[in-house]
């Protein structure tokens, strides 16, 4: 039978393969016909979400809109009136994250509070090189409940001959959602 991986571990092995495999754009003979543009949040308040994502993780807000059916109507006539704000971390055509706010008519509010790592919740990870900081700022944010403070782990290199030092932690933003919080130890080779 089969090993199976302990998830966490799994993702955190998938996202260090992918920062040293992928570190670089791909040459364009290797290129596929798509790209991952953005992951979007529903979201019950972005201004807590802000504080989550741009204040506390300082990514860069780059687009903020109201988004209204019909097209034009302020919020107080639109049949749908949502804002969007879309963030980004270093790139800003791939890996963006979308916080969407239904204003009118307001959506029901999912209870996502420990369903981290179950099948159907979504893990948001990021690389940073101030967890201790935007760990504790994240963590005092209204809503957000910590899972796993950082603490270091040692996953195999990928030669076998080593391993990879990073300080991992874990976090649920204030809608529910998943979020990894993580700082490489040292410089992958």
């Amino acid at each position: 039978m089969m090993n199976r991986c302990h998830r966490p571990i799994c993702l955190v092995l998938i996202v260090l393969f992918s920062l040293t495999t992928f570190a670089e754009p791909v040459a364009e003979n290797d290129r596929t016909t798509i790209d991952l543009r953005r992951t979007t949040l529903v979201v019950a308040d972005i201004d807590t979400s802000l504080a989550f994502y741009r204040d506390a993780l300082r990514m860069k807000v780059i687009y903020d809109r109201a988004i209204n059916t019909p097209r034009g109507a302020t919020n107080e006539e639109a049949e749908i009136a949502r804002r969007l704000v879309m963030l980004r971390a270093n790139d800003d055509y791939i890996g963006i994250i979308g916080l969407l706010q239904y204003i009118k008519p307001k959506k029901p509010r999912v209870d996502l509070e420990a369903t981290a790592f179950h099948e159907g919740t979504m893990v948001l990870v990021f690389n940073t090189e101030t967890l201790d900081e935007s760990f504790a700022e994240a963590s005092q944010i209204s809503g957000v409940v910590v899972i796993d403070e950082p603490k270091l782990v040692e996953y195999p290199s990928y030669d076998g001959q080593g391993s990879i030092s990073v300080m991992v932690s874990t976090l649920q933003d204030p809608d529910g959602f998943t979020v990894e919080l993580n700082q490489l130890q040292e410089e992958l080779h």
